[in-house]
């Protein structure tokens, strides 16, 4: 089994920064593409951004400029850092991991969430 956490939500205003942490732990031989999500009160789940285990990465429009992805594979963590945030940016963001466990099982596994809000 493959456990991802995430840290780093909270409360900030616009024009400010957050930095999203996800860490991945448990029973992990690989980990493939990772990636965030969010999802705003009453809208359906939305890709933010994926990065590749090369680093290769892929923005949605309304994030592209001042959202950056990152990872640390020596550390099986994705990184969110999120600069210019607007309200709407305000919902629950997902961590997302395309993990192999030691068992050689495949499986897309999710963190439990942690919530972004942007308000003055």
């Amino acid at each position: 089994q493959v456990y991802l956490v995430e840290s780093g939500g909270g409360l900030v205003q616009p024009g400010g920064s957050l930095r999203l942490s996800c860490a991945a732990s448990g029973s992990i031989f690989s980990i493939n593409d990772m990636a965030w999500y969010r999802q705003a009160p009453g809208k359906e789940r939305e890709p933010v951004a994926t990065i590749t285990s090369g680093g290769s990465t892929n923005y949605a429009d309304s994030v592209k400029g001042r959202f950056t992805i990152s990872r640390d594979n020596a550390k099986n963590t994705v990184y969110l850092q999120m600069n210019s945030l607007k309200p709407e940016d305000t919902a629950v963001y997902y961590c997302n991991a395309d993990a192999t466990s030691t068992a050689r099982s495949r499986s897309v596994y999710w963190g439990q969430g942690t919530q972004v809000t942007v308000s003055s």
